[in-house]
Protein backbone atom coordinates (compact mmCIF):
# COMPACT_ATOMS: atom_id res chain seq x y z
CA UNK A 1 0.00 0.00 0.00
CA UNK A 2 1.30 3.44 -0.92
CA UNK A 3 -0.17 6.44 0.82
CA UNK A 4 0.44 10.06 0.02
CA UNK A 5 0.71 11.75 3.37
CA UNK A 6 0.40 15.42 4.18
CA UNK A 7 3.44 17.62 4.50
CA UNK A 8 4.81 17.56 8.02
CA UNK A 9 3.16 14.25 8.88
CA UNK A 10 6.09 13.06 11.00
CA UNK A 11 6.06 16.28 12.98
CA UNK A 12 2.31 15.83 13.46
CA UNK A 13 2.80 12.34 14.91
CA UNK A 14 5.72 13.38 17.10
CA UNK A 15 3.57 16.13 18.61
CA UNK A 16 1.13 13.52 20.00
CA UNK A 17 3.23 11.37 22.37
CA UNK A 18 0.22 10.78 24.64
CA UNK A 19 -1.52 8.99 21.74
CA UNK A 20 1.00 8.03 19.05
CA UNK A 21 3.86 5.64 19.79
CA UNK A 22 6.61 5.56 17.17
CA UNK A 23 8.89 3.04 18.91
CA UNK A 24 6.97 0.29 20.65
CA UNK A 25 10.10 -1.56 21.75
CA UNK A 26 10.52 1.05 24.49
CA UNK A 27 7.26 -0.13 26.08
CA UNK A 28 7.71 -3.89 25.87
CA UNK A 29 6.49 -5.35 29.15
CA UNK A 30 5.54 -1.86 30.36
CA UNK A 31 2.40 -0.97 28.41
CA UNK A 32 0.41 -0.72 31.63
CA UNK A 33 2.77 2.06 32.65
CA UNK A 34 1.93 3.86 29.42
CA UNK A 35 -1.79 3.67 30.22
CA UNK A 36 -1.32 4.20 33.93
CA UNK A 37 -3.56 1.30 34.96
CA UNK A 38 -3.82 -2.49 35.03
CA UNK A 39 -6.80 -2.81 32.68
CA UNK A 40 -6.75 -5.53 30.00
CA UNK A 41 -5.03 -4.63 26.73
CA UNK A 42 -6.73 -5.30 23.38
CA UNK A 43 -4.73 -4.90 20.16
CA UNK A 44 -5.84 -4.49 16.56
CA UNK A 45 -3.14 -5.60 14.13
CA UNK A 46 -3.50 -3.65 10.90
CA UNK A 47 -5.88 -0.90 12.05
CA UNK A 48 -6.10 0.94 8.72
CA UNK A 49 -7.72 4.35 9.14
CA UNK A 50 -8.55 3.58 12.75
CA UNK A 51 -12.36 3.63 12.92
CA UNK A 52 -12.62 0.29 14.71
CA UNK A 53 -10.00 0.87 17.38
CA UNK A 54 -11.18 4.45 18.01
CA UNK A 55 -14.81 3.40 18.46
CA UNK A 56 -13.79 0.46 20.63
CA UNK A 57 -11.82 2.70 22.97
CA UNK A 58 -14.77 5.08 23.31
CA UNK A 59 -17.32 2.28 23.81
CA UNK A 60 -15.22 0.41 26.40
CA UNK A 61 -13.36 2.98 28.55
CA UNK A 62 -12.54 0.30 31.15
CA UNK A 63 -10.24 -1.43 28.65
CA UNK A 64 -6.97 -0.35 27.03
CA UNK A 65 -6.56 -0.48 23.24
CA UNK A 66 -3.60 -0.38 20.88
CA UNK A 67 -4.00 0.07 17.13
CA UNK A 68 -1.03 -1.10 15.10
CA UNK A 69 -0.06 -0.11 11.57
CA UNK A 70 3.18 0.63 9.77
CA UNK A 71 2.19 3.68 7.73
CA UNK A 72 2.53 7.23 9.08
CA UNK A 73 -0.44 8.49 7.10
CA UNK A 74 -2.74 5.84 8.56
CA UNK A 75 -1.59 6.75 12.06
CA UNK A 76 -2.36 10.40 11.34
CA UNK A 77 -5.86 9.59 10.08
CA UNK A 78 -6.48 7.26 13.00
CA UNK A 79 -5.42 9.95 15.48
CA UNK A 80 -8.02 12.31 14.00
CA UNK A 81 -10.75 9.68 14.27
CA UNK A 82 -9.75 8.87 17.84
CA UNK A 83 -9.94 12.47 18.99
CA UNK A 84 -13.32 12.97 17.31
CA UNK A 85 -14.66 9.82 18.99
CA UNK A 86 -13.58 11.08 22.40
CA UNK A 87 -14.65 14.70 21.92
CA UNK A 88 -18.21 13.50 22.50
CA UNK A 89 -17.08 12.36 25.94
CA UNK A 90 -15.45 15.67 26.71
CA UNK A 91 -11.89 14.34 26.41
CA UNK A 92 -9.23 16.07 24.32
CA UNK A 93 -7.31 12.81 23.93
CA UNK A 94 -8.34 9.16 24.39
CA UNK A 95 -6.98 8.05 27.80
CA UNK A 96 -7.14 4.34 26.95
CA UNK A 97 -5.77 4.27 23.41
CA UNK A 98 -2.35 4.09 21.79
CA UNK A 99 -1.70 4.23 18.06
CA UNK A 100 1.48 2.30 17.37
CA UNK A 101 3.66 2.44 14.28
CA UNK A 102 5.13 -1.02 13.87
CA UNK A 103 5.67 -3.89 11.48
CA UNK A 104 3.69 -6.89 12.72
CA UNK A 105 6.58 -9.14 11.71
CA UNK A 106 8.38 -7.95 14.85
CA UNK A 107 5.44 -8.02 17.24
CA UNK A 108 7.37 -10.09 19.78
CA UNK A 109 9.83 -7.21 20.19
CA UNK A 110 7.00 -4.86 21.18
CA UNK A 111 4.91 -6.93 23.60
CA UNK A 112 6.02 -9.22 26.41
CA UNK A 113 4.64 -12.74 26.92
CA UNK A 114 1.18 -12.60 28.47
CA UNK A 115 0.91 -8.82 28.11
CA UNK A 116 -2.16 -8.86 25.85
CA UNK A 117 -5.68 -10.13 26.41
CA UNK A 118 -7.20 -9.96 22.95
CA UNK A 119 -5.98 -9.60 19.38
CA UNK A 120 -8.30 -8.29 16.66
CA UNK A 121 -7.54 -9.10 13.02
CA UNK A 122 -9.92 -7.14 10.81
CA UNK A 123 -9.90 -7.48 7.03
CA UNK A 124 -6.23 -8.34 6.87
CA UNK A 125 -4.49 -8.50 3.49
CA UNK A 126 -5.48 -11.93 2.07
CA UNK A 127 -2.23 -12.37 0.14
CA UNK A 128 -4.09 -14.59 -2.39
CA UNK A 129 -1.05 -16.12 -4.09
CA UNK A 130 0.03 -19.40 -2.55
CA UNK A 131 3.67 -18.37 -2.48
CA UNK A 132 2.71 -15.50 -0.15
CA UNK A 133 0.81 -17.66 2.37
CA UNK A 134 3.42 -17.06 5.08
CA UNK A 135 2.55 -13.36 5.01
CA UNK A 136 -1.07 -13.95 6.03
CA UNK A 137 -1.67 -12.82 9.59
CA UNK A 138 -3.43 -16.10 10.40
CA UNK A 139 -0.53 -18.24 9.22
CA UNK A 140 0.70 -20.57 11.99
CA UNK A 141 3.97 -18.67 12.30
CA UNK A 142 2.03 -15.54 13.31
CA UNK A 143 -0.51 -17.41 15.41
CA UNK A 144 2.34 -18.97 17.41
CA UNK A 145 3.51 -15.45 18.28
CA UNK A 146 0.00 -14.41 19.32
CA UNK A 147 -0.28 -17.42 21.63
CA UNK A 148 2.92 -16.38 23.36
CA UNK A 149 1.78 -12.78 23.85
CA UNK A 150 -1.76 -13.49 25.07
CA UNK A 151 -2.56 -14.03 28.74
CA UNK A 152 -4.78 -16.61 30.47
CA UNK A 153 -7.91 -14.83 29.16
CA UNK A 154 -6.47 -14.51 25.67
CA UNK A 155 -8.57 -14.65 22.50
CA UNK A 156 -8.21 -13.84 18.79
CA UNK A 157 -11.18 -12.26 16.98
CA UNK A 158 -10.90 -12.45 13.20
CA UNK A 159 -13.06 -10.85 10.49
CA UNK A 160 -12.60 -10.87 6.72
CA UNK A 161 -14.48 -10.49 3.45
CA UNK A 162 -12.21 -13.05 1.76
CA UNK A 163 -13.64 -16.56 1.66
CA UNK A 164 -10.28 -18.05 0.68
CA UNK A 165 -8.50 -16.33 3.59
CA UNK A 166 -11.25 -17.42 5.98
CA UNK A 167 -10.95 -21.05 4.87
CA UNK A 168 -7.18 -20.84 5.16
CA UNK A 169 -7.51 -19.35 8.64
CA UNK A 170 -9.95 -22.00 9.89
CA UNK A 171 -7.59 -24.69 8.66
CA UNK A 172 -4.65 -22.91 10.27
CA UNK A 173 -6.41 -22.73 13.64
CA UNK A 174 -7.59 -26.33 13.36
CA UNK A 175 -4.13 -27.64 12.50
CA UNK A 176 -2.84 -25.97 15.65
CA UNK A 177 -5.67 -27.68 17.58
CA UNK A 178 -7.14 -24.37 18.73
CA UNK A 179 -10.72 -23.99 19.97
CA UNK A 180 -13.00 -21.89 17.76
CA UNK A 181 -16.45 -20.49 18.52
CA UNK A 182 -19.06 -18.21 16.96
CA UNK A 183 -18.07 -19.09 13.42
CA UNK A 184 -20.10 -16.96 11.00
CA UNK A 185 -20.23 -17.23 7.22
CA UNK A 186 -22.45 -14.15 6.81
CA UNK A 187 -22.08 -12.00 9.88
CA UNK A 188 -24.75 -9.42 9.09
CA UNK A 189 -27.23 -11.65 7.25
CA UNK A 190 -30.04 -10.81 9.69
CA UNK A 191 -29.07 -7.14 9.82
CA UNK A 192 -26.17 -5.14 11.27
CA UNK A 193 -24.72 -6.65 14.45
CA UNK A 194 -25.00 -3.58 16.64
CA UNK A 195 -23.16 -5.36 19.46
CA UNK A 196 -20.03 -5.21 17.30
CA UNK A 197 -17.96 -2.24 16.15
CA UNK A 198 -17.56 -1.90 12.38
CA UNK A 199 -14.46 -1.03 10.36
CA UNK A 200 -14.53 1.29 7.33
CA UNK A 201 -14.32 -1.72 4.99
CA UNK A 202 -17.07 -3.52 6.86
CA UNK A 203 -19.52 -0.64 6.45
CA UNK A 204 -18.95 -0.63 2.68
CA UNK A 205 -19.40 -4.39 2.46
CA UNK A 206 -22.60 -4.23 4.51
CA UNK A 207 -24.08 -1.67 2.11
CA UNK A 208 -23.44 -4.12 -0.75
CA UNK A 209 -24.73 -7.08 1.31
CA UNK A 210 -21.39 -8.83 0.87
CA UNK A 211 -20.56 -11.81 3.06
CA UNK A 212 -18.41 -11.06 6.06
CA UNK A 213 -16.78 -14.02 7.78
CA UNK A 214 -15.94 -14.06 11.47
CA UNK A 215 -14.54 -16.42 14.08
CA UNK A 216 -13.33 -16.19 17.67
CA UNK A 217 -10.37 -18.31 18.76
CA UNK A 218 -10.16 -19.17 22.47
CA UNK A 219 -6.58 -19.56 23.72
CA UNK A 220 -5.99 -18.68 27.38
CA UNK A 221 -6.59 -21.19 30.17
CA UNK A 222 -9.24 -19.05 31.87
CA UNK A 223 -10.89 -18.26 28.55
CA UNK A 224 -11.03 -21.97 27.72
CA UNK A 225 -12.51 -22.82 31.10
CA UNK A 226 -15.16 -20.13 30.70
CA UNK A 227 -15.94 -21.39 27.19
CA UNK A 228 -16.37 -24.98 28.39
CA UNK A 229 -18.60 -23.85 31.26
CA UNK A 230 -20.78 -21.86 28.85
CA UNK A 231 -21.13 -24.89 26.57
CA UNK A 232 -22.05 -27.10 29.51
CA UNK A 233 -24.65 -24.62 30.77
CA UNK A 234 -26.16 -24.35 27.30
CA UNK A 235 -26.35 -28.13 27.03
CA UNK A 236 -28.09 -28.38 30.42
CA UNK A 237 -30.57 -25.68 29.41
CA UNK A 238 -31.36 -27.50 26.17
CA UNK A 239 -31.86 -30.76 28.03
CA UNK A 240 -34.10 -29.05 30.58
CA UNK A 241 -36.26 -27.58 27.83
CA UNK A 242 -36.81 -30.96 26.14
CA UNK A 243 -40.18 -32.56 26.98
CA UNK A 244 -40.20 -35.65 29.18
CA UNK A 245 -40.82 -38.95 27.31
CA UNK A 246 -44.46 -39.22 28.47
CA UNK A 247 -45.08 -35.58 27.69
CA UNK A 248 -43.51 -36.05 24.26
CA UNK A 249 -45.83 -39.01 23.58
CA UNK A 250 -48.85 -36.89 24.50
CA UNK A 251 -47.69 -34.11 22.21
CA UNK A 252 -47.29 -36.64 19.38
Amino acid sequence: MRLRGRKGIRENLESQPELVVLDGTLHKGKWRDFFGNDNPIYVELGMGKGRFISEMSARYPHLNFIGVDMYDELLRRASEKARIAWEQKGEASPPNLALLRANIEGIESIFAPGELERIHLNFSDPWPKGKHARRRLTHPRFVAKYIELLNERGEIHFKTDSQSLFEFSLNSFAEMELIMRNISLHLHKEGPREDLVFTEYEMKFMEKDQNIYRVEVVLGSEALQKHRQAKQEKLLQEQASEPEPEEADELA
